[in-house]
């Protein structure tokens, strides 16, 4: 499931973005509006059944999200779920949450 299914598509016609329209052929550049995503609460985290995770060389967040969801998208929600927008961002020996159960996990997000 894509972070982005319950967001507004924006038809961005600004002058900015001139030189990407015609290279495109197009009139508008079609893209999603800025997502704000909220970090759970303490009574979320409660809520959700989780496993620690120490971090190793290697690792990636689709890799996990395949492992304990059986779908590689999935891999924002590990991501979102610690804070963490990207890989880059965590260094080797950190200890990260992966909740468990998905759907009870998206029902947090509002998904």
């Amino acid at each position: 499931m894509s972070r982005y299914i319950n967001d507004t598509i924006l038809k961005n016609a600004s002058e900015y973005y001139e030189f990407l329209r015609k290279e495109r052929g197009v009139k508008v550049i079609e893209q999603y509006e800025t997502i704000i995503m909220r970090q759970p609460t303490l009574a979320d985290r409660v809520k959700l059944s989780t496993t620690a995770h120490i971090w190793k060389y290697g690792d990636r967040f689709y890799k996990l999200a395949s492992q304990y969801y059986g779908d590689p998208r999935l891999w924002w929600v590990i991501g979102w779920y610690n804070g963490y927008p990207t890989e880059v961002d965590i260094k080797p020996g950190a200890s990260i949450r992966i909740p468990l159960d998905i759907q009870s996990t998206l029902a947090v997000l509002g998904y």
